[in-house]
């Protein structure tokens, strides 16, 4: 009770303003106040919402396929590289300028070359992903093992410690708060390259399961896909914030 108490009292302003927003919205389609036909009435939402609930969920499962190996393939990227360059100055040096101007480049203007040069959507997909998202994470870590303190270094060079035992026991345990945070951004736009890839291609997933009933004129189940899209987005960033939490707390004590 008093965790629910506690949760009530930090959010209840927010979930009267997420009220507020429904009330106008109900306000707006009520009084057809723009096109009825883009603005249905919040009943018939909601009961494409729980009509449509199997059909999205499926579209769900189809993205967390595509989403999953992304996430691994940024990771490891980001990793593996963050530390080399991090860890080596002068590679730094001359790395760091190049990663950045890529970075610069946003993924979405390299779309075209992508599919004509992967071997199928898919993997032009997952090459999107992990291109719009591996920045934020690949900086993190440079950042993060640039600025651990040199105390760590010093008592492991004591210990001896080499190789792997130095970066599992010093390097990414120190480096792990910034690390995180970057992952953590990389994962919002995972969501978004995520979404653009399986609207323009793609024959399941969330993106096209709000596109398809857009092109359909079917406004109805394509909010029902916008607020189930929301929904699994705001979980699934919630989980991650709360690993990271975690991990930061085990990382600190």
């Amino acid at each position: 009770m008093k965790k629910i108490s506690l949760f009530i009292k930090k959010y209840w302003i927010t979930f009267l303003i997420c009220v507020g927003f429904v009330f106008l919205y109900k306000y707006v389609s009520d009084n057809k106040m723009f096109n009825a036909l883009m603005f249905p009435p919040i009943e018939d939402i909601w009961e494409a919402f729980v009509k449509d609930r199997d059909y999205a969920v499926l579209n769900l499962l189809y993205s967390l396929k595509l989403l999953i190996p992304s996430i691994s393939v940024t990771l490891v990227i980001a990793l593996g590289l963050g530390v080399l360059v991090g860890m080596n100055t002068r590679l730094r040096e001359i790395l760091h300028p190049i990663i950045y101007a890529f970075s610069c480049v946003p993924s979405i203007l390299l779309s075209p070359f992508v599919v004509l040069l992967a071997p199928d959507f898919w993997w032009a997909s997952v090459i999107l992903i992990v291109y719009g998202t591996v920045w934020s994470t690949l900086f993190a870590t440079i950042t993060g093992i640039q600025t651990i303190d040199k105390r760590y270094l010093d008592n492991a060079a004591t210990l001896e410690l080499h190789g792997a035992k130095k970066f599992f026991k010093v390097i990414l345990p120190a480096a792990s708060p910034s690390i995180l945070s970057g992952f953590v951004n990389s994962l919002r736009s995972s969501f978004v390259m995520l979404v653009y890839a399986e609207m323009y291609g793609a024959t399941y997933g969330l993106g096209f399961y709000v596109k398809r009933y857009s092109s359909l004129g079917i406004y109805k189940n394509m909010w029902g896909g916008f607020i189930f899209m929301v929904l699994v987005l705001v979980l699934v960033m919630q989980i991650f914030e709360k690993i990271k939490n975690r991990l930061l707390k085990w990382t600190i004590d």
